[in-house]
């Protein structure tokens, strides 16, 4: 893959953290064979779902698992800021307006067994660009190229963009924020996936 790029500071050192994100590997992988493509979500920005996200997604490929990260919150990334890299690189949003191809929006990363296809520039239509069939058939390739498909969606508190991505996914994990969240305000994003059939 001509795509590769490094991800710097990706690794965590809190102890306590690192076995947690263990701990949601070996339930996911309890969950059943037929779980593969996995999104996480939260309430409201700022909770650590893309930081939860990326970490369970590397440490799926250190137990040797060939993992897609895909990024699709277009609205608001972090992970190119996150990780720090070194060139522009293409995304998702570029891909669903066909500007790139599969191809040239999935990278190859220094974690063995991760490949990541990032969000790519903002976007003033997300919700229309997860609609469109291209991400449809992203997902159904995915699916059969990879052990697991990881995706970031945005909070779903008040955007749609994660209900659309739910239709396509077997779980979905939801991340609180401890103590900052409403019993009401999770209730309604439950919900939402629920309806997505997620």
């Amino acid at each position: 893959m001509e795509n590769k790029i490094r991800l710097s500071q990706y690794e965590v050192a809190d102890y306590n953290y690192v076995e947690a994100i263990k701990t949601l590997r070996t339930n996911l992988q309890f969950s059943g064979s037929n779980i593969k493509v996995i999104m996480f979500t939260s309430s409201i920005p700022n909770e650590g779902k893309s930081e939860t996200s990326f970490q369970l997604a590397a440490s799926l490929a250190q137990l040797g698992k060939n993992v897609l990260l895909i990024d699709a919150d277009i609205r608001k990334s972090v992970t190119v800021s996150r990780y720090q890299l070194d060139r522009e690189v293409n995304g998702l949003s570029q891909y669903l307006s066909s500007q790139v191809s599969r191809e040239e929006a999935i990278y190859e990363t220094n974690v063995n067994g991760l490949e990541v296809m990032f969000a790519g520039p903002y976007s003033p239509n997300p919700a229309e660009l997860l609609e469109e069939d291209m991400f449809t058939k992203l997902i159904k390739w995915a699916r059969e190229s990879y052990d697991y498909v990881v995706i970031d969606t945005p909070p779903m508190g008040n955007l749609i963009d994660g209900a659309i991505v739910a239709r396509h996914c077997d779980g979905a994990v939801l991340v609180i924020e401890s103590g900052a969240i409403s019993f009401r305000l999770l209730q309604k994003v439950k919900a939402q996936l629920e309806k997505s059939g997620c």
